[in-house]
């Protein structure tokens, strides 16, 4: 067997040489750390991921704090329904939407620092919101689950994984 193309499939890999059958050790690369040397890498998805997630919790908070505006300023542009199993006013709505609405804006600013705590509190804030406009969905039904969407698209932004496995 004088070249690779003699030799038998199984052995005619890089580096193999006639006696062996199996694959060539290819070591892995060593994980990524930071410049403190601490924590691992995050991968440049995560980091989009983190960064629109961001930016689409600071606009939720936004529309969720106009949105608590309109209803405490002119609370009859909202339709209520009768019989709805949650009895809560316009104006309560409002308020509540007003304060979820800073919070959610002020945490999706803290986002853009790309730490632990900034991100599970984006998490629970964004099932926060999802919840209160499952709620709010007799009162603007479509918007509600405009933002339902983009809470839960937060929330799987916020949890995927951080850095790259090969």
């Amino acid at each position: 067997m004088s070249s690779t193309h003699d030799q038998p499939a199984s052995a005619a890999g890089a580096g193999a040489t006639p006696g062996e059958t199996g694959r060539q050790y290819v070591p892995r690369p060593a994980p990524r750390y930071d410049d403190d040397g601490y924590a691992p890498a995050a991968s440049g998805a995560a980091m989009g991921l983190t960064a629109m997630a961001a930016v689409l919790m600071m606009l939720s908070g936004l529309w969720s704090f106009l949105e608590g505006l309109a209803a405490i300023i002119k609370g009859q542009f909202f339709v209520t329904l009768p019989n709805y199993a949650f009895n809560v006013s316009v104006s309560s709505w409002g308020w509540t939407h007003l304060v979820l609405g800073i919070v959610v804006f002020l945490a999706g600013a803290c986002l853009f620092t790309d730490m632990l705590w900034a991100r599970m509190t984006g998490v629970a804030l964004a099932t926060i919101s999802a919840v209160a406009n499952f709620l709010y969905i007799p009162y603007y039904p479509v918007w509600s689950i405009v933002v339902i969407a983009i809470d839960l698209f937060v929330i799987w932004a916020l949890l995927s994984p951080r850095r790259r496995f090969s």
